[in-house]
């Protein structure tokens, strides 16, 4: 089954519909890019810097955003250091790693709170700006961490306030927050990707990459990651610092 058929759920209203997408700069929204440009969307990618530990993966945003076609990038400068709360964005909290972590019960310290709302929002005014209806974003409920702004029922909930807050929503269309990626696995993830032309070596993914972009290689981002690839069945692109 081809990409195209498999997501026709997620197809625009016309051909050339305007479309937000959150675009990180890793795997899963690079994949979730290239569906939406396939659909038929005309793209537009939105990032983030939002005082994450390392820039490599909006180095790898910009790229990626140009190769897969978007039709404008925009980096929105947003810092979320100043509220703490989470390893990703407070240098004092130590980082898991493979070698530290152990399953959890509860919601890991990477969680950056209310990450996704407060990206969700700003992609709300900007679709709402270009007069579209749709948002994409990356969330995945299946490889993941435990974020409570990665489940099914949070993208349901969000919908629902879009089309309460905004004018198109009461006035116009009903607006369509898309999470297509987010009952896959790493592995179908990856070889959606690869069939959309995605070249991963361009993604970033890791908590703590250098300023090359290479990985760290124990996060838990980058085990999953690597789980993914070998899973796929696929070499793992990824260069690593060690």
């Amino acid at each position: 089954m081809t990409p195209m058929l498999e997501f026709s759920q997620f197809s625009p209203r016309k051909i050339g519909d305007s479309a937000v997408v959150l675009l990180s700069g890793g795997l899963d929204s690079a994949t979730v890019l290239a569906m939406v440009k396939k659909l038929g969307y005309t793209p537009y990618a939105l990032s983030f810097r939002y005082g994450q530990r390392h820039s490599s993966e909006l180095d790898a945003a910009s790229q990626i955003a140009t190769v897969l076609g978007a039709i404008r990038h925009e980096i929105i400068d947003l810092d979320l250091r100043r509220f703490g709360g989470s390893a990703l964005t407070d240098m004092t909290l130590e980082l898991p790693t493979s070698k530290t972590n152990t399953p959890h019960q509860n919601i890991p310290i990477t969680y950056v709170p209310a990450r996704n709302t407060i990206m969700l929002s700003c992609a709300l005014g900007w679709m709402e700006a270009l007069n579209a209806t749709d948002i994409f974003f990356g969330a995945n409920a299946v490889d993941y961490s435990g974020y409570p702004d990665c489940r099914p029922e949070y993208v349901k909930s969000f919908e629902t306030l879009a089309n309460l807050a905004t004018r198109v929503g009461v006035e116009e269309h009903t607006v369509r927050v898309h999470a297509p990626i987010i009952s896959m696995t790493k592995s179908q993830i990856i070889q959606t990707g690869i069939s959309l032309g995605v070249d991963f070596s361009q993604t970033v993914s890791c908590y703590q990459a250098n300023t090359q972009g290479h990985a760290c290689g124990i996060c838990e981002s980058c085990r999953l990651r690597h789980i993914g690839f070998e899973e796929a069945g696929v070499a793992d692109p990824t260069i690593y610092q060690n």
